[in-house]
């Protein structure tokens, strides 16, 4: 077993859960890219270590994968074995370097005033993944990099909705300033972990942006590959389902945990996203009103 397969294996998430539907080379590819994800986001959040400690190290990263995707040989064994699914998939450094300067986003900006900054964020450390992953899933028309940008948006979006409590354990705040204040709710609130109707109502509109963003992303997938984003449809459906969870608990994330789906409820999503491969379904199993 590899590195990488070793990362993703013990990371038991649901990106890595997506892979099942994969054919083997493919899955171990993505088993590959996400465990290069993996690896900097840990660097991000290692609040063990300074803050300057960490920028090195991420700098490290990047000089890293730079060497991979000019075809020089990389250090890191991530990097290393990340090399061939860079070179047989065609993936671009300028790629990989967003995806570093949204992690490094989290060192520089605990708040962001609007939707529109927050986007940037969203963009960098979510959709960039989608764009990198549908090199390796395969697709023939051009508009499905405007499906990967609008799911990762949806994705990253209900992952902040439910790690508001975790986030704001490290001083974090993503839900944006100006709404705050439209919903009457301070910082402070957030940062002591005080939930009213009032969070309620501004999370709820969070939510809002985020089902836009799953319903752009269900209507921009082309026909031609529904087949080959199988991996990605799934991932819709597990946050889709996460989604419409946090609302059936009014967004109360404050408790002990993190909301989250069980065992059974993943599985089931799995074998309905087998089935809608298997027999063709036409349109996403998620995203609808």
């Amino acid at each position: 077993m590899t590195h990488s397969h070793v990362i993703t294996r013990k990371s038991a998430s649901n990106l890595a859960l997506a892979f099942l539907l994969l054919p083997r080379a493919k899955r171990d590819a993505m088993s590959a890219l996400y465990a290069f994800c993996r690896e900097v986001d840990d660097v991000t959040d290692n609040e063990s270590a300074p803050v300057q400690k960490r920028r090195e190290q991420l700098a490290a990263w990047r000089a890293d994968i730079r060497r991979a995707c000019a075809g020089q040989t990389p250090q890191f064994t991530v990097n290393r074995e990340l090399q061939p699914v860079i070179r047989e998939y065609r993936l671009l450094f300028p790629l990989f370097d967003e995806l570093l300067r949204g992690c490094e986003m989290d060192f520089d900006t605990k708040r962001y005033e609007n939707f529109e900054q927050l986007e940037i964020y969203c963009y960098r450390v979510a959709s960039v993944v989608g764009l990198l992953s549908i090199e390796i899933f395969g697709y023939q028309n051009p508009a499905c990099r405007d499906y990967a940008v609008y799911l990762g948006k949806a994705l990253q979006l209900t992952n902040i909705l439910r790690d508001v409590k975790t986030d704001a354990a490290r001083g974090r705040i993503y839900l944006p300033l100006d709404e705050l204040k439209k919903s009457g709710v301070t910082p402070g609130e957030i940062l002591r972990h005080e939930y009213s109707d009032r969070f309620a109502q501004l999370a709820a509109g969070v939510a809002g942006r985020a089902k836009d963003f799953y319903r752009r992303a269900r209507q921009s997938l082309p026909a031609e590959d529904r087949h080959a984003m199988v991996a990605a449809e799934l991932m819709g459906a597990v946050y889709w389902r996460l989604l419409q969870k946090l609302e059936q608990q009014q967004f109360n994330v404050f408790g002990p945990e993190p909301a989250r789906l069980n065992k059974a409820q993943k599985t089931l999503l799995v074998l309905r996203a087998s089935f809608r491969l298997a027999f063709g379904a036409a349109t996403p199993n998620y995203g609808i009103p």
